[in-house]
Order: C-alpha cells, then sequence, then structure tokens
C-alpha cells in the first residue's frame, strides 16, 4: 500500500483473525462503559485537583512547588504514551491497560497517603505513569471495537467524559476538599478503577499475538506487504484465506529506545512548564533544560533508527497522513491552552464574574464538542475525513480571530457563545483526523498511531502554556510598565478595594488587551494546522478497507 492509494477490497484491516472479539452489541456495553470509566480517571484527575490547592498546601506546605502537582503528572502522561502505544501493539491491548490502571490506583492510593508535598509530587508521577496508558489505549480499543462508520459514537462519548470532567472536576474537588478531606480526591478513584478493571477483565476478549515480518511495520511495506497482497489475490480466486501465522519466538523491547524518549520529554516538558515561571527563559536553566533535550533527541533518532522494533518507528513520519494529522492534533494543542488557561481569568478579571461564572463561560465549549464530534460522520462520509477537519480548523480560526474584536467589558454570553461556536468547530476538525488516522493503519500498527497522536497533542499543550504565557505576560509589561505577571494581576482586581476605580479599568483593560493577543496567537496555531492539511495531508486517506464494511474513501 503507498500513502496515495487506499488498500482494495479484500485486504482488510481488522479482521476475525486480528481484531478483540466484541464484535456482538451486547458483549461491546460492558467495555465501552469500562473504556468509559478508565478515561474518566484520567480526565477528571486533571481538573478535581485543581480547587483543592489551597486545602493540600495549608496541611502538606510547598507552596512554592506545589505547581509540580500538576506539571509532574502532565510530565509523566507525555513521555509515557509513545512507550505504552508500542507496548499495546506488541503485547495487546488488555494487558497494557489493565498495566495502567493498576498503576493509576496505586498511585492514587499513594497520593492519598503522602506526608508532604514532596511525596505527593512523586506520587502524582507515578500516577502519570499510569494516567498515559489509560489515555493513548483507551482511544485504540475505542477504534479496534467499531467499523469506520460507527466510530464516531464511542468517540463522542469519550468526548462527553472530557466535557463532563471539566464541569464537574472542579466543583468535586471544591466539595471534598471543603466538607471531607483533601484525600478523598485521590481515593474515590479505587471504586472507579476498581469496576473499570473488573469489566475489561471480564469483557475484553483480545486475539493470540501473531508473529510480525521482520524489519519496519509500514503498512504493506516489506514482508507483510506481500503477504497482504497474497491473500487478497487468494480472496479473489477462491474465497477468503485465512491462515494462522506461527506465535512470534520471541519479543524485542525497544528499552534503551524508551529510556532516551523519556529523558528527553521529560527535559522538553521541563524547560516548557517551567520556563518563565520558576526561572526566566534565558537562564541557565532553561538553556540548559532546552541544549540537554536536543542532545538527547538526537541521541532518540540514532538509538530509534538502530532498534529492530523502535518505539516510535520511522514510518509515523513517514506516510504524510500520520505526519499530517501529528502536526495538526499539535497545532490543536497549542491553541487549546488560549481558552482554558486564559478566559477564565479573562471573564473574571474584565467580565467580573466569579469563578463558578467563569467556569461556566468556558465549558460552553464542551457542550457542543461532542455533538459535532458525534455527527461528523455524516460530513465525512459524503467529502471525505481531510475536506471535513479543514471545514472545522477553518471555522475555528474566524472564531479566534473574532475574539479581539468583542466590546470591553462586554457581556459574559459574548465569549460564552464564541466558545459555543469553536467547541462545534474543533469537534468537526479533531475527531474525523483521529478516526481517519486509525483507519489507515492495520491492527497491529494503531496503537502507536494513537499514541504518536496523542503524544503531539500533548506537547502542543505544554509548548503552548509557555509561549502564550510569555505573550501575555509581555502585553502587560508594555501596557503597564516594568515586568507583568497576568496572575499577580488577576489576584489584585480580585480585591477591588485595594484600587481606585481609574486604575482597575485601566488593569483590566491591560488584561483584555494580553489575551486579546493570546487568542490571536491561538488563531496562528489554528493556521498552521490548517496549512498541514493542505500541504502535507493526502488530499483522501488511504483507509483500510475493513471487509464489508467500507470507509467513506
Amino acid at each position: 500500500m503507498t500513502e496515495s492509494s487506499p488498500t482494495p477490497a479484500g485486504t482488510a484491516g481488522p479482521t476475525a483473525s486480528t481484531a478483540p472479539d466484541v464484535g456482538q452489541a451486547s458483549r461491546r456495553r460492558p467495555v465501552v462503559l469500562a473504556l468509559m470509566l478508565a478515561m474518566g480517571l484520567a480526565a477528571l484527575d486533571g481538573t478535581i485537583v485543581s480547587t483543592a490547592v489551597p486545602q493540600i498546601v495549608g496541611d502538606l506546605g510547598g507552596l512554592s512547588v506545589f505547581s509540580w502537582l500538576f506539571s509532574g503528572y502532565l510530565l509523566a502522561v507525555t513521555v509515557t504514551l509513545p512507550v505504552y502505544g508500542k507496548l499495546s501493539d506488541t503485547f495487546g491491548r488488555k494487558p497494557v491497560l489493565i498495566a495502567g490502571t493498576v498503576l493509576f490506583l496505586v498511585g492514587s492510593l499513594l497520593c492519598a497517603a503522602a506526608w508532604d508535598m514532596a511525596s505527593l509530587i512523586a506520587f502524582r508521577v507515578v500516577q502519570g505513569f499510569g494516567g498515559g496508558a489509560l489515555q493513548g489505549t483507551v482511544q485504540t480499543i475505542a477504534a479496534d471495537l467499531y467499523p469506520l462508520k460507527e466510530r464516531p459514537r464511542i468517540q463522542a462519548r469519550l468526548s462527553s467524559v472530557w466535557a463532563a470532567s471539566s464541569v464537574a472536576g472542579p466543583a468535586a474537588g471544591g466539595l471534598l476538599a471543603g466538607y471531607a478531606d483533601w484525600r478523598w480526591i485521590f481515593l474515590i478513584n479505587l471504586p472507579v478503577g476498581l469496576l473499570a478493571l473488573w469489566l475489561i477483565h471480564r469483557h475484553l476478549v483480545e486475539p493470540a499475538r501473531r508473529e510480525q515480518a521482520g524489519g519496519e511495520q509500514a503498512g504493506g511495506e516489506g514482508a507483510r506487504g506481500e503477504q497482504a497482497r497474497g491473500k487478497q489475490a487468494r480472496t479473489r480466486a477462491g474465497g477468503p484465506v485465512l491462515k494462522r501465522a506461527e506465535p512470534r519466538a520471541r519479543v524485542r523491547i525497544d528499552w534503551a529506545g524508551a529510556l532516551a524518549i523519556f529523558a528527553t520529554g521529560a527535559l522538553l516538558l521541563t524547560a516548557l512548564v517551567q520556563g518563565g515561571v520558576a526561572w526566566p527563559w534565558l537562564s541557565a536553566p532553561s538553556l540548559g533544560l532546552l541544549g540537554g533535550a536536543a542532545a538527547l533527541g538526537a541521541l532518540t533518532v540514532v538509538i530509534e533508527r538502530r532498534a529492530a522494533e523502535p518505539i516510535i518507528p520511522g514510518w509515523v513520519w513517514r506516510r504524510r497522513t500520520i505526519a499530517a494529522v501529528n502536526l495538526s492534533l499539535g497545532a490543536l494543542g497549542l491553541l487549546m491552552v488560549a481558552p482554558t488557561v486564559f478566559l477564565p481569568t479573562y471573564a473574571q478579571s474584565v467580565l467580573g464574574l466569579g469563578p463558578i461564572a467563569a467556569g461556566f463561560v468556558l465549558s460552553a465549549w464542551t457542550l457542543s464538542w461532542p455533538i459535532t464530534a458525534a455527527l461528523s460522520n455524516r460530513v465525512y462520509t459524503r467529502i471525505g475525513f481531510r475536506l471535513t477537519a479543514v471545514l472545522g480548523i477553518s471555522l475555528a480560526l474566524v472564531l479566534l480571530l473574532a475574539f479581539p474584536f468583542l466590546p470591553f467589558p462586554g457581556e459574559p454570553w459574548q465569549p460564552a457563545l464564541l466558545m459555543l461556536l469553536l467547541g462545534g468547530a474543533l469537534g468537526l476538525f479533531q475527531l474525523p483526523l483521529i478516526v481517519g488516522v486509525q483507519s489507515t493503519v492495520p491492527y497491529e500498527e494503531r496503537g502507536t498511531t494513537t499514541a504518536s497522536v496523542l503524544f503531539c497533542r500533548q506537547v502542543g499543550q505544554s509548548l503552548g502554556a509557555a509561549l502564550f504565557g510569555a505573550v501575555a505576560n509581555g502585553v502587560l509589561a508594555a501596557r503597564l510598565g516594568g515586568t507583568g505577571d497576568l496572575d499577580a494581576l488577576a489576584r489584585s482586581l480580585d480585591d477591588p478595594g485595594s484600587l481606585t476605580a481609574e486604575a482597575t479599568d485601566h488593569l483590566r483593560r491591560a488584561v483584555d488587551a494580553a489575551v486579546d493577543y493570546v487568542y490571536l496567537g491561538a488563531a496562528a496555531a489554528a493556521a498552521l494546522a490548517l496549512l498541514a492539511l493542505l500541504t502535507v495531508a493526502p488530499r483522501r486517506f488511504p483507509v483500510l478497507d475493513e471487509g464489508d464494511r467500507r470507509g467513506p474513501e
């Protein structure tokens, strides 16, 4: 198979010999429930801790390093995504998901037993190691469960889990911290995770692993491509002939590559997360971390090129479809920082809303995103994955450019309406790309492909937080003189009695200008995603045929 033409009918992607044995709807339901519970653990954990930070710091201390409660978790999730993707392709989805869930629950139990901030941060990293398996493997199994035309259904359900978590997480964290104890934030993961484990163990059935051709797995390149073409010829000649391969004698795990990827990602993300916060961007720590990440990145490339079964195979970037989706969703991660990080500050400091009302302004996009994602198959079955994504990101670009034109101070419904429309546009953009790229690879490569996409989006979010934070603080410094600090300015506006009316208005206008520039930066990220789709992505995704359930392209 080449990237310019889809696999002909007869060369099935997931078949009875490769896909999980959960084809019947009645057998899929408990597995889907387990996936939603597992995804809920990862989604809720990112939001439920935020509102309990004052109680945690009051109990354990460590105010100067509390940001690592989030940064440490993010680092662990991001750098382990490619590793878990490769492991799920090598050993199967079920053992990886079970191991990741167990590790996440162990980390949750340890977090609840933490005795100081250092131990809590360390145990959050353990949680993150499990969270990487949850995020990547759940998305991969979701693609395994459903044929192409039905995949938006499960993806929309997973999107709704994230949407519900973004709204319920802060409220639940505040209630538990205020009326019980902050340790319950981590303990409530145990019953949910144990139920997910039981459902996965009982209902998810995977086939025995098959021997893979030596060398690079390339979906039609090398020996397996020849086998697929031979199977196609036999199918046309006299019906399907599915020959069971001999079990592989030995599995080679690229531990050196996994360690190199982990070290590279840890240095890079630490530099992005802490740069401009813990130390200046041009300081020795930032330059040292970025230089170390570059050196380790080069070493990682060398290791992966020599590995028999690399963690990140070269075909992930050599195939135009996967490379374009990786670049596009990396840009998505970048632009998502603007609303998720800066819109609540805008709503409170410029519009004068309380924290709860500001949260509802942000949550508007979580209502429309799952809806358009669920309906996106009606679009991409007609015009294709690429054009659907182009339509979605083009609309998102227009909406992001519209934000700076909102009146000052404006009404809360105005940014809320923009967010509602933006969520709808991004639902049309993200889901067709994920479904489309998963449909261009066989079962044995889907875990690696999905993990690479999620990894790029996570790196984009980390880069966006650092980049847009620097933009916002730079605008504030230019408007107010001296050094700008958006967080400090927002806290001063929470106490209006300390400022005159004229000073308050001046500060609010400065915040408004800073957030406007952040949204312009997000629009630039949307333009990069659009450019990647128009220049790198093939006109039609090379979708593998799934027997008589043919994809739209």
